[in-house]
């Protein structure tokens, strides 16, 4: 859609340290009142699907892929263009990954605070994309061939294939003429949860000249990209190498990131030794204390009496996670 080269860099926000760092939250929650229907306007919400045979970078016959996993024929893409957006202006985005996940969620705080009268509180008027995965789970997947590869392709698919996609989508496009979305890295943002988690991390790692504004729920930055991936050579471990003795992310580069992580008190395989390579728990609170010790704007939420991708984490944290991954943003 638009390369590094087309896109100056902009660098220039401010959005203070408000809300940054650790918390605990739990353990009992309750939705927040941001994520419920209040009964203000709607935006429109739309539905289609891409073949995986057409893509050019994951057309699901990849070499790594175990026989045994199916593979999905078509990927569902989801869009919701809220209320508040201006048909021609250049729209902000947040894409989420296995969509449409928590889109119900996303879509009533969109309602309520695109609109809202505390200055605190207000989000810009970005548009929805939910990416269905390409199927199944785990090492020789392709769903973990998407989200757990430590390298830009996935970052690629979705700014190369999927974001054009929606712009050229008949439906979409008889309903907003002008659509369209912004080049700035700053208004673009990428959600998950589990290797979708590590996708929106490793979107913005590999790629922060398209994805900057990076929201991962329990986190799969553990070992598990697939064993015979060319990207074995430089990242043995997968994600584990985001905060393993590599310490990926604190001996890099500082990179024009904000980063929000979780992870719940009895995520997956929470009590595993660290020789697994797969305790989540470990897992997101190391990068975390990597996001730390290298200076950058994160947020990292530990929930207590709660389990993997638990949907009550969600509805009480999911507001405030979209108001402070947006602060500071600053609109075409």
């Amino acid at each position: 859609m638009f390369s590094a080269e087309k896109n100056a860099e902009k660098d220039t926000e401010k959005p203070g340290t408000q809300g940054n760092g650790n918390f605990v939250i739990g353990p009992d929650y309750k939705i927040a009142p941001d994520l419920t229907d209040q009964g203000n306007p709607k935006g429109k919400f739309f539905e289609f699907s891409m073949p995986l045979k057409d893509s050019k970078i994951f057309p699901g016959d990849d070499k790594t892929l175990d026989p045994q996993k199916p593979v999905r024929e078509t990927r569902k893409i989801f869009v919701y263009v809220p209320a508040a957006y201006k048909d021609g202006t250049k729209a902000p985005i947040l894409v989420t990954h296995d969509g449409p996940s928590r889109m119900d969620l996303v879509r009533h705080a969109l309602d309520n605070l695109t609109i809202s009268k505390d200055p605190e509180r207000r989000l810009p008027a970005f548009i929805v994309i939910g990416v269905e995965n390409g199927g199944n789970d785990g090492k020789g997947s392709e769903r973990g061939l998407e989200y757990d590869t430590m390298s830009d392709r996935y970052a690629r698919f979705i700014n190369d294939e999927v974001l054009p996609g929606v712009l050229n989508n008949k439906e979409i496009r008889a309903a907003y003429p002008n659509i369209a979305f912004t080049d700035d890295p700053w208004g673009r943002a990428t959600m998950g949860c589990s290797s979708g988690g590590a996708a929106a991390l490793t979107m913005g790692w590999f790629r922060p000249d398209l994805f900057r504004r990076l929201i991962t729920y329990s986190g799969t930055f553990v070992d598990q990209q697939d064993d015979d991936a060319p990207e074995e050579a430089k990242y043995p471990l997968g994600a584990w190498e985001y905060h393993s003795s590599m310490k990926l992310i604190e001996n890099s580069e500082k990179k024009p990131l904000r980063i929000f992580t979780h992870v719940a008190e009895n995520d997956l395989r929470a009590n595993d030794p660290e020789e697994t390579y797969h305790n989540w728990v470990m897992a997101n609170e190391r990068t975390a204390a990597s996001l730390k010790a290298k200076g950058y704007d994160y947020r990292y939420v530990f929930s207590r009496g709660t389990r993997h991708c638990d949907r009550k984490v969600f509805e009480q944290t999911l507001a405030d996670t979209l108001i402070w991954m947006w602060r500071g943003y600053q609109p075409e």
